[in-house]
């Protein structure tokens, strides 16, 4: 298989060039930094030229640049090549649902949306009857994130979102809820706009809602204090600052009658491991859009030395 990697030397495109490679692909670098890149390719570039003509010969384009364009999409589908895309924003995700791709498009795919996704379906699976799901999102404070990651955080701060129930407003970094996760003990976590959970609340016909916070409680805390701050007053947080925290990473999905958890050491790993994985199957997928839970299952992921899966029943 031949894989286009757009933002392939960044935090997450880096480590899924060399997944697919050390799985025998052709995997191909792609962006702005000739230096870095196998190819040049600039995605501010009117007309796409450079991206277009890179397009020549590839089974799957892996967007992990952030960009967030559906003529990025049908650009790669209309060539015939399946498309993966590791974003987490649930306003781009529908605008990419609304395509009718020749080619597969597969979305959720990394941490959260992703794993995410495969642990509510595994837990949603194993009901008696269909019951609420809350999603819980723990991330390493102290892990130097890519720009992308950077930017689309500090983009929830202070944004409202539709809840994936009742639609009602619901401001990012508020709501909280306490969880119990493993190793972790009681944390408390806050409502955060994470795609997945707008996916599965109509995926799994059962209310699904994300919470997030940082290992660091005073990280979490400061988040939630941001939150509430008028823009104009915002202070502005550096890019790169370092946090306190680890880079050890948890997810879980609750439920009533059990929960299933994933660990890990580096988001940005973990995230380009399940890419990796969902663009190996994304090319033998029918064309049309497609999202990571209907396509693998949580056993698929158990396997990779990326990822550590622990089920816990009451």
């Amino acid at each position: 298989m031949k894989a286009l990697v757009l933002g392939g030397y960044g935090a997450v495109g880096g480590p899924v060039v060399r997944f697919l490679r050390e799985h025998g692909h052709t995997a191909v670098a792609a962006g702005r930094d000739a230096a870095r890149a196998d190819v040049r390719i600039d995605l501010r570039e009117n007309g796409l030229r450079g991206y277009r003509e890179a397009l020549d010969g590839v089974d799957v384009v892996v967007n992990a640049a952030g960009a967030e364009d559906p003529v990025l999409i049908a650009a790669a589908t209309g060539r015939g090549a399946a498309f993966v895309d590791a974003t987490a924003t649930a306003s781009y995700a529908a605008e990419a649902e609304r395509l009718d791709p020749a080619a597969p498009v597969l979305l959720s795919v990394g941490l959260a949306p992703g794993l995410t996704n495969l642990l509510a379906a595994d837990l949603a699976a194993s009901a008696r009857r269909p019951a609420p799901i809350d999603l819980a999102v723990l991330l390493g404070a102290g892990e130097a994130h890519g720009k992308a990651a950077q930017e689309w955080s500090s983009g929830l701060i202070g944004a409202d979102f539709p809840d994936p129930v009742s639609g009602a407003p619901v401001r990012n970094f508020t709501g909280s809820q306490a969880f119990r996760l493993p190793g972790l003990g009681r944390r408390r976590l806050y409502r955060a706009d994470f795609s997945d959970q707008h996916t599965l609340t109509r995926d799994l016909g059962v209310p699904v809602r994300t919470w997030f916070g940082l290992d660091s409680r005073a990280a979490t805390v400061a988040l939630a204090a941001l939150t509430r701050v008028p823009a104009a007053l915002r202070p502005r947080i550096p890019a790169g600052l370092p946090l306190p925290g680890s880079d050890v990473w948890t997810l879980s999905a609750q439920a009533e009658h059990g929960s299933v958890h994933a660990s890990g050491r580096g988001q940005s790993r973990g995230t380009a491991g399940v890419t990796a994985l969902a663009a190996e199957v994304a090319a033998g997928l029918e064309p049309g859009v497609h999202h990571l839970h209907r396509v693998l299952s949580l056993a698929d992921a158990a396997g990779l030395p990326c990822v550590d899966v622990v089920r816990a029943v009451p």
